[in-house]
């Protein structure tokens, strides 16, 4: 099978961004490629030559025509909106089977009440509902589909890979002290995840914080987000128990996250929730959100726990109890099991693969 996977993300910016924590669509398209490569797929993965939605999209969108008038592939799959603006204009006349990716779906945007995300909506519809399979990562983002009109038949939840080889309880962990760790992992700006850690960090007197992401720890000083949670820590009487590490790349992740004891992936953002699968992969317990991949990956009680967001206290509450609990070792075996079962890239190219097979059994929908 000949698979064209399309990304928004232009070519000289690929290779720049794979070693960003965590990876962005340019890292997913990569991983995905060679997973179904793999399986024996025939995989091109291409994106424009500049960013932007406007004639650098239609020049793209004319070279891959081009490309397909002589080569057609067997199935299109396009990773954002943008992506598949450019891939259906590319495929006009030729009949190919479209497979669309939609991260976040157009509910999450709406719900964020940000104008700016919104405005896509109607053409990430209608992409969807004319697409032949239409991948989501979480069961929360399919059943919105549906709530928005998008056939349930041609929904398809596969959430993304984790690398099984470098994300694994197997390896070196960070220098740590005697204290319990708890690691968060994410933006420091507009990330309920730090605040709520740190909210929850008085009443768990014996352990320590450790932010992870942001800016390089060389530009941390200077970072609105990074001194707003400085001044939070000092509020709260526990700075002395806090650390940022600034930005941390894919190859540096693993070893900090096998040096907690816990991570805590207290945002609602979709796009973070495959920080709770890696650091499952790497035999860590998590406690996170109930929402979107986190409620798909952690089995509550048994890989870690799930809370409502934003709840401190009760966040604090489960995490004396865990780290107290001789249960945790089980929960890390279980965590690793759990990320490497379900969520390798092995796994997810093998799902990806049956969707594009289906695909190019069917007709094309109408409308």
């Amino acid at each position: 099978m000949r698979i064209a996977l399309i990304t928004e993300v232009p070519g000289p910016l690929r290779a720049a961004r794979e070693d960003r924590y965590p990876a962005g669509p340019a890292g997913r398209s990569g991983a995905l490629a060679a997973a179904l490569a793999g399986l024996g797929a025939e995989v091109s993965v291409h994106g424009p030559e500049s960013p932007g939605t406007g004639p650098g999209l239609r020049a793209f969108a004319d070279q891959l025509a081009r490309r397909w008038r002589r080569a057609a592939p067997d199935v299109v799959h396009a990773q954002s909106w943008p992506a598949g603006l450019a891939a259906r204009a590319a495929g006009r006349g030729l009949d190919l089977p479209a497979v669309q990716t939609l991260h976040p779906v157009p509910s999450a945007q709406a719900q964020r009440g940000d104008a700016r995300d919104a405005d896509p909506i109607g053409v990430e519809l209608a992409l969807a509902r004319t697409a032949r399979a239409v991948l989501v990562g979480t069961s929360d983002a399919g059943s919105a589909l549906c709530r928005f009109g998008v056939p349930r038949a041609s929904i398809r939840i596969v959430p993304g890979g984790v690398d099984t080889t470098r994300f694994t309880p197997a390896g070196p962990a960070a220098p740590r002290g005697s204290r319990p760790r708890l690691l968060v992992v994410g933006g420091l700006a507009d990330d309920p995840g730090p605040v709520t850690a740190l909210r929850a960090l008085p009443e768990v007197p014996e352990a320590e914080l450790v932010i992870a992401g942001g800016p390089p720890a060389s530009q941390l000083a200077a970072d609105p987000g990074y001194q707003a949670l400085m001044r939070l820590a000092g509020e709260l009487g526990v700075a002395g128990r806090v650390s940022f590490t600034g930005q941390v790349s894919v190859a540096g992740m693993p070893a900090l996250m096998r040096s907690a004891d816990l991570l805590l992936n207290l945002g609602t953002d979709d796009e973070q929730g495959i920080v709770t699968v890696e650091a499952m992969a790497c035999g860590v317990p998590v406690v996170a959100a109930e929402t979107g991949l986190h409620a798909d990956a952690v089995i509550h009680g048994t890989t870690g726990l799930l809370l409502p967001p934003g709840r401190p206290a009760a966040l604090a509450r489960r995490v004396r109890q865990l780290l107290a609990s001789p249960m945790r070792e089980g929960m890390a075996i279980a965590a690793a099991s759990r990320a490497a079962e379900r969520y390798s890239w092995a796994r997810i190219g093998q799902e990806t693969l049956a969707v594009y097979e289906g695909a190019a059994r069917q007709a094309s929908p109408v409308g």
